[in-house]
């Protein structure tokens, strides 16, 4: 599982992006996330799914 921080999030628009450990940002959208609420700063851990624009 890949490990990183919320770079930015807008609850308001559903998405925003998270900083990966490994380098890079990865787009994050609302409804990967559900109900729970992302602030910036925040540690995360997720999965890396292929969107249509790529990971």
């Amino acid at each position: 599982m890949a490990k990183g921080k919320v770079k930015w999030f807008d609850a308001q628009k559903g998405y925003g992006f998270i900083e990966q450990e490994s380098g890079g940002d990865l787009f994050v959208h609302h409804s990967e996330v559900g109900s729970e609420a992302l602030a910036e700063g925040q540690s995360v851990e997720f999965e890396v799914g292929e969107g249509r624009k790529g990971p």
